[in-house]
């Protein structure tokens, strides 16, 4: 495929895989420790440098990614390899530390109802709840990002105002974290909207340098919303390859954004992302065949053999 740029775009985009744990936490079937090291393997080897492996959060609600501390101790290590993992309280930290993680996550939400079933807490406690978290990371030398959950509607509460979400991703930023990562958690956002927001962000003083965006394929709205995104100057794209995921304190949070789909349009764009297409897609289908089903992907199905433009 011939690159053809349009103005206006970056010349590079950093992806910020998140397969291996938002894809992978959803799944009913425990994956295998050994298994999810050569997904993590495999896509490191595919050109991703930033690869969101797990999560130290209570196994009792996330029981897939009860092995963090397995997995983490054979996953492959280069200066040039960036594991996050997501901590959502103060043990958590004291998990990923005793681990050797040198960058986390926090998780918040825009809304009081998704707030209180992610976190079993409100805003405000949540966020009081993070503060600790923070000063103890930043102390320790780790790089933080803050996501933000629902920022474009909640299956409860319906569309969120954006003055309510920058109130929100505002007081996570305020905390400490090095980057935002806004997250369309059910796939509802448009265009129009998710340009609105993070013109809301600049204007409180969280630039587009600190932003990122981790858009769901609901609606089939993900590749439109990241093209919006990186026109108001966002150069990190949060994608799942093969598109897994979903979110399991909201079930209409259906796949996210597949890292395919997001590199073709890139290379298609001429911008840089670093990733081998060919190496993604072949990951994707390994690990399609290890969860017994199709890539929901776009990009996956037409290059898989026995498509008609493989």
């Amino acid at each position: 495929m011939m690159a053809t740029a349009l103005a206006g775009l970056p010349e590079k985009v950093s992806i910020y895989e998140v397969g291996p744990r938002d894809g992978l936490q959803n799944e009913k079937a425990v994956v295998p420790a050994g298994v999810k090291a050569e997904f993590v393997t495999r896509l490191a080897d595919a050109g991703l440098r930033t690869i969101e492996t797990t999560s130290f959060v209570h196994p009792k609600w996330v029981p897939q990614l009860a092995d963090a501390e397995e997995l983490l101790s054979v996953l492959p290590r280069s200066p040039e390899l960036r594991y996050p993992v997501l901590v959502p309280n103060e043990r958590g930290l004291e998990r990923a530390l005793a681990n050797g993680v040198t960058e986390i996550a926090i998780f918040g939400s825009a809304t009081e109802t998704f707030a209180r079933r992610n976190l079993n807490r409100t805003v405000d406690e949540s966020i009081a709840m993070f503060a600790p978290v923070v000063d103890r990371a930043l102390a320790e030398g780790l790089w933080v990002r803050a996501y933000v959950s629902m920022v474009c509607g909640d299956p409860w509460e319906g569309d969120v105002p954006v003055e309510q979400v920058v109130s929100v991703a505002s007081r996570m930023m305020d905390l400490g974290c090095s980057q935002l990562s806004l997250g369309d958690t059910i796939g509802v956002g448009t265009p129009g909207r998710v340009t609105a927001l993070i013109e809301a962000l600049g204007a409180t003083g969280v630039g587009t340098e600190r932003l990122a965006v981790h858009f769901h394929d609901t609606y089939g709205q993900a590749l439109a919303n990241t093209l919006a995104a990186l026109r108001a100057g966002v150069t990190v794209v949060d994608a799942s390859a093969g598109g897994l995921g979903g979110c399991p304190f909201a079930e209409s949070a259906t796949g996210n954004l597949p890292t395919e789909d997001l590199v073709w349009m890139l290379d298609g764009l001429g911008i840089d992302t670093g990733v081998d297409l060919a190496k993604l897609v072949a990951t994707s289908r390994w690990m399609a065949g290890h969860l017994g089903r199709p890539s929901p992907s776009r990009v996956v199905q037409a290059l898989s053999p026995g498509s008609e433009t493989s």
